[in-house]
């Protein structure tokens, strides 16, 4: 009995790891590059990425004794590699900052829950689908430079994605590869052992990074991660320690930002892996996988000079298929969830479209822009409804 639990709380902590990694690790690479970074900065954010991971995930889990597992932000590594055009490394690092500055007040303050209810989460999914929809659609984009490569990539996506959903990015990345190899488009890599290391980045702070950089960052990353993680927890019956969480995860954002751990927060579906009655038929016990899963973390962190060399021989157009086709899910899930309130929709479509144009006045992106424009609108529509059922009234 103690041995299956063992085994399959292991096995529970290394799926989701799995998953979580290679859905959306071409992201945090592509990020790295586009702001200037090498192969070896790389390794030093998904090293600094895994560490804060795995520790945060164990001592949580302990601690609480329930499952909570800490991931990074997939939609914030969206977010920067969409939005970090015209910032510097240094200053992108500032942006990190902020953002954990502002989980961290949020967790310590308990404010939030009053925050976040004054954003309807249509508008936050309508934000997060801007965001990522041209990663979506560049993945067709790609096929005029790969075509074999990328179709088949889309294929292996379709047929996976109906018949083992848990790992259909571990087959789409695995074929890929294969097929990238047999084409010879994979560049000669020299591969020698060594340990991961920290490179540490000077932040910049500034106006343009905190509206461009730091509040996108903060919201996407509560909205889009910690809210369905919290939402994940009740849903398996276990209370959820939020002040806690943000608090641990705001304040190790802050510490390891400067070595690239951008934003960790509470993992949604990769946590639910660690949370089915396949773990364990008594919840009080399936915690465990994700101390394991925390463990593998770490596992990942020792080994990310490696893995980075191995993406960095990959050709340009797999990696940004692979992050495009990694996404889909999360843009179907929200754009379904930015129109299911008929009275909100037209304010989550223009929120949409805003964030999803080149719109950069006054040198904020178009991210906030996105959430201006949502807001207003839906301000203007209820003040006139307001209005209208007074002059009604009367």
């Amino acid at each position: 009995m103690l041995v299956n639990r063992v085994v399959s709380s292991t096995v529970a902590g290394l799926v989701a790891v799995i998953v979580g990694f290679t859905s959306s690790v071409a992201l945090i690479y592509q990020t790295v590059i586009n702001l200037g970074g090498d192969v070896n900065l790389a390794a030093s954010w998904i090293l600094a990425l895994g560490l804060s991971m795995g520790i945060t995930s164990i001592s949580l889990s302990l601690y609480y004794r329930i499952p909570i597992l800490i991931a990074w932000s997939t939609p914030g590594a969206a977010l920067l590699m969409a939005n970090t055009q015209g910032f510097t490394l240094n200053e992108a690092v500032g942006g990190f900052i902020f953002s954990g500055a502002f989980i961290f007040l949020c967790g310590v303050t308990g404010l939030f829950e009053r925050l976040i209810s004054k954003l309807p989460f249509q508008l936050a999914s309508a934000m997060l689908a801007g965001i990522l929809i041209k990663f979506g659609i560049d993945v067709f984009n790609q096929m005029n430079a790969q075509p074999i490569l990328v179709i088949s990539m889309f294929v292996t996506y379709l047929i996976c994605k109906q018949l083992t959903p848990k790992f259909t990015m571990l087959f789409v990345l695995l074929i890929s590869g294969l097929l990238a190899w047999q084409f010879n488009l994979v560049k000669a890599v020299e591969l020698s052992w060594q340990f991961s290391e920290f490179q540490y980045i000077s932040p910049v702070f500034s106006i343009e990074v905190l509206l461009g950089i730091g509040i996108p960052l903060f919201i996407v990353t509560m909205a889009a991660q910690n809210l369905p993680g919290i939402a994940v927890l009740k849903a398996h019956n276990y209370k959820a320690p939020v002040s806690s969480v943000l608090s641990v995860t705001g304040g190790v954002t802050l510490l390891a930002a400067p070595f690239g751990s951008y934003a960790i927060n509470l993992a949604a579906i990769t946590a639910a892996i660690c949370m089915t009655d396949e773990v364990s038929d008594k919840p009080q016990q399936r915690y465990w996988a994700t101390v394991a899963g925390g463990i593998f973390y770490i596992v990942m962190a020792i080994f990310a000079g490696y893995l980075m060399l191995l993406f960095s021989s990959l050709p340009g157009a797999l990696i940004y298929a692979l992050a495009g086709i990694a996404l889909f899910s999360t843009i179907t899930n929200s754009i379904k969830q930015s129109l299911t309130d008929t009275k909100i929709s037209e304010a989550a479509i223009i929120t949409l479209l805003v964030t999803a144009s080149d719109l950069s006045l006054l040198g904020i992106s178009s991210v906030l822009w996105g959430i201006v424009a949502g807001s207003l609108t839906l301000f203007l529509q209820r003040l006139l409804r307001r209005n209208a059922v007074k002059n009604d009234g009367i």
